[in-house]
Protein backbone atom coordinates (compact mmCIF):
# COMPACT_ATOMS: atom_id res chain seq x y z
CA UNK A 1 0.00 0.00 0.00
CA UNK A 2 2.54 2.20 0.59
CA UNK A 3 4.43 1.60 -2.74
CA UNK A 4 0.86 3.31 -4.23
CA UNK A 5 1.75 6.28 -2.73
CA UNK A 6 4.46 7.03 -5.48
CA UNK A 7 2.00 6.48 -7.95
CA UNK A 8 1.37 8.29 -11.23
CA UNK A 9 -1.94 6.48 -11.17
CA UNK A 10 -3.99 8.71 -9.36
CA UNK A 11 -6.81 5.94 -8.77
CA UNK A 12 -4.31 4.33 -6.81
CA UNK A 13 -2.53 6.72 -5.30
CA UNK A 14 -5.62 7.62 -3.64
CA UNK A 15 -7.13 4.30 -2.95
CA UNK A 16 -3.69 3.74 -1.30
CA UNK A 17 -4.19 6.81 1.15
CA UNK A 18 -7.93 5.95 1.60
CA UNK A 19 -6.24 2.32 2.97
CA UNK A 20 -3.53 3.72 5.11
CA UNK A 21 -5.70 5.97 6.71
CA UNK A 22 -8.04 3.21 8.14
CA UNK A 23 -5.23 1.03 8.80
CA UNK A 24 -4.40 4.07 11.25
CA UNK A 25 -7.80 3.57 12.60
CA UNK A 26 -9.83 6.55 10.92
CA UNK A 27 -13.05 6.57 10.59
CA UNK A 28 -14.60 6.70 6.93
CA UNK A 29 -15.89 10.15 7.53
CA UNK A 30 -12.73 11.39 8.57
CA UNK A 31 -10.97 10.21 6.30
CA UNK A 32 -13.62 10.81 3.31
CA UNK A 33 -12.64 14.79 4.83
CA UNK A 34 -9.01 14.86 4.99
CA UNK A 35 -9.16 13.30 1.48
CA UNK A 36 -12.08 15.66 -0.15
CA UNK A 37 -14.03 12.62 -1.68
CA UNK A 38 -16.90 11.04 -0.73
CA UNK A 39 -17.84 8.62 2.85
CA UNK A 40 -19.33 5.91 0.61
CA UNK A 41 -15.63 6.30 -1.86
CA UNK A 42 -13.78 5.21 1.36
CA UNK A 43 -16.17 2.78 2.05
CA UNK A 44 -16.34 1.30 -1.08
CA UNK A 45 -12.55 1.27 -1.16
CA UNK A 46 -12.52 -0.98 1.88
CA UNK A 47 -14.97 -3.03 0.45
CA UNK A 48 -12.80 -3.55 -2.58
CA UNK A 49 -10.28 -3.99 -0.40
CA UNK A 50 -11.85 -6.60 1.66
CA UNK A 51 -12.99 -8.72 -1.12
CA UNK A 52 -9.81 -8.28 -3.08
CA UNK A 53 -6.96 -7.74 -0.89
CA UNK A 54 -4.04 -5.74 -2.94
CA UNK A 55 -5.66 -6.63 -6.40
CA UNK A 56 -8.18 -3.38 -5.27
CA UNK A 57 -5.54 -1.02 -6.10
CA UNK A 58 -5.28 -1.30 -9.93
CA UNK A 59 -7.86 0.16 -11.79
CA UNK A 60 -10.27 -2.45 -13.62
CA UNK A 61 -11.38 -1.82 -17.17
CA UNK A 62 -14.37 -0.01 -16.97
CA UNK A 63 -16.08 -1.61 -20.06
CA UNK A 64 -18.09 -4.68 -19.68
CA UNK A 65 -16.07 -8.15 -19.16
CA UNK A 66 -18.11 -9.96 -22.28
CA UNK A 67 -19.70 -8.75 -25.31
CA UNK A 68 -21.84 -10.18 -27.84
CA UNK A 69 -21.78 -8.88 -31.04
CA UNK A 70 -25.20 -7.23 -32.06
CA UNK A 71 -24.74 -8.44 -35.79
CA UNK A 72 -23.49 -11.84 -35.83
CA UNK A 73 -22.77 -13.67 -38.93
CA UNK A 74 -26.60 -14.62 -39.62
CA UNK A 75 -27.45 -10.88 -38.85
CA UNK A 76 -25.19 -9.62 -40.60
CA UNK A 77 -26.03 -11.58 -44.27
CA UNK A 78 -30.01 -10.92 -43.12
CA UNK A 79 -28.80 -6.98 -43.21
CA UNK A 80 -26.67 -7.31 -46.87
CA UNK A 81 -30.15 -8.75 -47.79
CA UNK A 82 -31.93 -6.11 -46.52
CA UNK A 83 -29.58 -3.17 -48.02
CA UNK A 84 -30.11 -5.39 -51.53
CA UNK A 85 -33.79 -3.87 -51.56
CA UNK A 86 -35.42 -0.32 -51.78
CA UNK A 87 -36.08 1.61 -48.64
CA UNK A 88 -39.23 2.34 -50.37
CA UNK A 89 -40.08 -1.41 -49.56
CA UNK A 90 -39.84 -0.86 -45.57
CA UNK A 91 -41.99 2.89 -45.84
CA UNK A 92 -38.84 5.58 -46.08
CA UNK A 93 -39.29 8.39 -48.42
CA UNK A 94 -36.28 8.19 -49.98
CA UNK A 95 -34.73 5.34 -52.20
CA UNK A 96 -30.67 5.91 -51.26
CA UNK A 97 -29.83 4.13 -48.42
CA UNK A 98 -28.24 5.76 -45.17
CA UNK A 99 -26.60 4.40 -41.91
CA UNK A 100 -29.36 5.94 -40.01
CA UNK A 101 -32.23 4.77 -42.60
CA UNK A 102 -30.46 1.03 -42.64
CA UNK A 103 -30.47 1.06 -38.59
CA UNK A 104 -33.75 2.14 -38.11
CA UNK A 105 -35.32 -0.75 -40.68
CA UNK A 106 -33.40 -2.93 -38.64
CA UNK A 107 -35.02 -1.95 -35.82
CA UNK A 108 -38.40 -2.11 -36.91
CA UNK A 109 -37.90 -5.71 -39.10
CA UNK A 110 -36.65 -6.79 -35.87
CA UNK A 111 -32.95 -7.81 -36.93
CA UNK A 112 -32.28 -5.66 -34.35
CA UNK A 113 -33.70 -5.42 -30.57
CA UNK A 114 -33.46 -1.94 -30.49
CA UNK A 115 -32.37 0.87 -32.30
CA UNK A 116 -28.67 0.41 -33.23
CA UNK A 117 -26.62 3.25 -34.20
CA UNK A 118 -24.96 4.04 -37.32
CA UNK A 119 -21.61 3.09 -36.13
CA UNK A 120 -22.69 -0.16 -35.53
CA UNK A 121 -24.46 -0.68 -39.08
CA UNK A 122 -21.16 0.71 -40.52
CA UNK A 123 -18.90 -1.31 -38.43
CA UNK A 124 -21.25 -4.18 -39.33
CA UNK A 125 -20.98 -4.06 -43.10
CA UNK A 126 -17.20 -3.20 -42.84
CA UNK A 127 -16.79 -7.20 -41.15
CA UNK A 128 -18.51 -8.46 -44.87
CA UNK A 129 -16.29 -6.36 -46.35
CA UNK A 130 -18.70 -4.09 -47.91
CA UNK A 131 -17.66 -0.44 -48.21
CA UNK A 132 -20.26 2.54 -47.27
CA UNK A 133 -20.16 5.79 -48.97
CA UNK A 134 -22.36 8.62 -48.26
CA UNK A 135 -24.68 8.87 -51.43
CA UNK A 136 -24.05 11.24 -54.15
CA UNK A 137 -26.90 13.48 -55.46
CA UNK A 138 -26.91 13.27 -59.86
CA UNK A 139 -28.47 16.20 -61.55
CA UNK A 140 -30.35 14.36 -64.56
CA UNK A 141 -32.68 15.63 -66.71
CA UNK A 142 -35.39 14.00 -68.41
CA UNK A 143 -34.86 14.94 -71.89
CA UNK A 144 -34.30 12.23 -74.09
CA UNK A 145 -31.04 13.83 -75.58
CA UNK A 146 -29.71 14.13 -72.57
CA UNK A 147 -27.29 11.67 -72.68
CA UNK A 148 -26.59 12.49 -76.62
CA UNK A 149 -26.32 16.65 -75.53
CA UNK A 150 -23.94 16.23 -72.50
CA UNK A 151 -21.15 13.84 -74.07
CA UNK A 152 -21.12 16.20 -77.53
Amino acid sequence: MEAGLCSSDAFTLRRSQILLAFCRGERPARIAHNLGCAVQTVRNTIRAYDAEGGECLRPKHPGPKQTHPIFDEEKREELKALLHRSPRDFGKQTSVWTLEIAAEVCAQSGLTERLVSDETVRMALRRLGVGWRRAKNWITSPDPEYVRKKTA
